[in-house]
This record gives structure tokens, C-alpha cells and sequence, in this order.
């Protein structure tokens, strides 16, 4: 299975969330799953990437070409996609991978999860989005999600269309044994 993993790039974040997502890559790579990423050598990125490696799992870096500089990319993909642009990138990234897991970042990040969640909530894809919710990172999305739930804005059958963990053998059978029975867009919307 093809798995995208979206995340920060920064390397100034709390050793707990690299160590953490190099274990995830270590975990996919035993299971014999192919990471799809934007290519980066550093962050939660890069330390998801290290952890394929350490188990000689197979990796598709995504990343535009103005990218391509010394120290940004990671040089160990098992296949390299060059695009011409961010939003090539990220329509090759949801078109490729057969399920996604959202790990921390930031606004990059969280532009990504929303664009893969909308795509699914209308229909264009029914694969699994899971939130890697490391050290509590994204309790107030959720709770953001659930709020947007309770003010009538969004039903709660689009809140179920992911899943949030904190567990990475958990997420990873839920990922793996998911049910891809299809959700209709009217199902998503408020009827009158």
C-alpha cells in the first residue's frame, strides 16, 4: 500500500515528534508499505524517510524542482517525482498513495490534510486520512472539527470521514483493514 505521509519540514521542533515519526517509517517499511512524501531531508518529513530506510522501505519523494538544492531533498528516495509546481506536487502526491497520515506541521501541512479531506468529503477519493495525533499536537483541530460539528456547519458524517491516533499499530491496522464502502456528497450535506 502506498502511504502519504504529510508533515513539518522544520527540524527545530521537539526531538519527540522526529523520533516518534522515524519510528512510524520504520513500522510502514515492516509491514512492506511504500511512503509517498514531498521529498524533504528534514523534519518530520525526513524522519519518516530515515525510518524506511533503516528498514529498506520503498520511497516516492514528490517535490517541485525549484526544490532541487543542496540539503533540502532527501537523497535516498527509491524514486524521485519532479513537478513543475506546488499544486502538481500535491495532486500527484493524493493521486498516487492509497491513504494518507497527517503527522504535525504547519500551515503547509495543514493546507494539505483540509485540500485531501474537502477532495474526500465530495467525493473525489474515498481513501483513509488519519491525524498522527503526537504529544496532543492536534487536539484543537480536533476539537476545531468537532466545533464546526456542533455549530451546525459541517455534519458529523463529514467528522467521520477521518480518523485521529495516537498509536501508530493501531493507526496502521485501521488504515490497513479499512472499509472503503462509499459515502454519497448528499450524505455530507445539510438537506433541506
Amino acid at each position: 500500500m502506498k502511504i502519504c505521509i504529510y508533515g513539518a519540514s522544520s527540524d527545530e521542533i521537539n526531538k519527540v515528534y522526529l523520533d516518534v515519526t522515524y519510528t512510524l517509517g520504520e513500522e510502514m517499511a515492516k509491514r512492506g508499505h511504500t511512503l509517498v512524501f514531498g521529498g524533504g531531508a528534514t523534519g518530520l518529513m525526513g524522519a519518516a524517510a530515515r525510518g524506511m530506510t533503516s528498514q529498506n522501505g520503498e520511497i516516492i519523494g514528490v517535490a517541485p524542482k525549484f526544490f532541487n538544492v543542496d540539503g533540502i531533498l532527501y537523497d535516498k528516495c527509491t524514486d524521485f517525482i519532479y513537478t513543475e509546481n506546488m499544486r502538481d506536487r500535491k495532486h500527484i502526491m493524493e493521486s498516487t498513495s492509497d491513504a494518507f497520515i497527517v503527522t504535525p506541521g504547519g500551515i503547509g501541512t495543514f493546507e494539505e490534510f483540509f485540500e485531501v479531506l474537502t477532495l474526500k468529503q465530495l467525493g473525489r477519493h474515498n481513501k483513509p486520512i488519519v491525524i498522527f495525533n503526537i504529544n496532543g499536537y492536534f487536539d484543537s483541530v480536533n476539537a476545531l472539527l468537532q466545533n464546526a460539528v456542533d455549530e451546525k456547519f459541517m455534519k458529523e458524517s463529514c467528522r467521520d470521514l477521518l480518523k485521529s491516533f495516537t498509536d501508530i499499530g493501531e493507526m496502521l491496522r485501521y488504515i490497513e483493514s479499512y472499509d472503503d464502502s462509499c459515502m454519497s456528497v448528499e450524505q455530507m450535506k445539510f438537506l433541506k
